[in-house]
C-alpha cells in the first residue's frame, strides 16, 4: 500500500502549482542523522513500482517498496515531508554540520 496525507498533497499543490508535476522517487538516503526515506524529483527507470496519487506519480525501486510497505507520504510543518514506512532505522548520531541533533 502505498499512500499520500492530505497535508503532504496540499504541499505538493502549492510546489507544483503552474508548473509540470514532474515524478517523485522515494529512496533510501544516507546523512549525518541515519538512514532515512527521502524524496526527489527523478524519472522513471527499469525495476521501479509506480504509485498515482492525486494526480502524482511516485517512483520506487521495488525491492526498497517490498521492504518497506506500506509507506505513506506526510507533511508537517516541523520536518517538512515525512515518509513513514515499515522499515525501522536506527538513531543517527550527531554531526557538527546539523548540531548533533537532526536523527529526522
Amino acid at each position: 500500500m502505498f499512500s499520500l496525507s492530505p497535508a503532504a498533497q496540499r504541499q505538493l499543490d502549492q510546489h507544483f502549482e503552474g508548473k509540470d508535476k514532474e515524478p517523485i522517487r522515494v529512496y533510501l538516503a544516507a546523512g549525518c542523522g541515519g538512514p532515512r526515506l527521502g524524496l526527489a524529483l527523478d524519472e522513471p527507470k527499469p525495476g521501479d513500482a509506480t504509485f498515482e496519487q492525486a494526480g502524482y506519480s511516485f517512483l520506487m525501486e521495488q525491492s526498497l517498496f517490498d521492504a518497506a510497505k506500506p509507506v505513506e507520504i506526510d507533511f508537517n510543518d516541523q520536518w517538512g515531508f515525512v515518509v513513514k514506512s515499515s522499515m525501522q532505522f536506527p538513531e543517527g548520531g550527531g554531526c557538527s554540520s546539523c548540531g548533533g541533533g537532526c536523527g529526522h
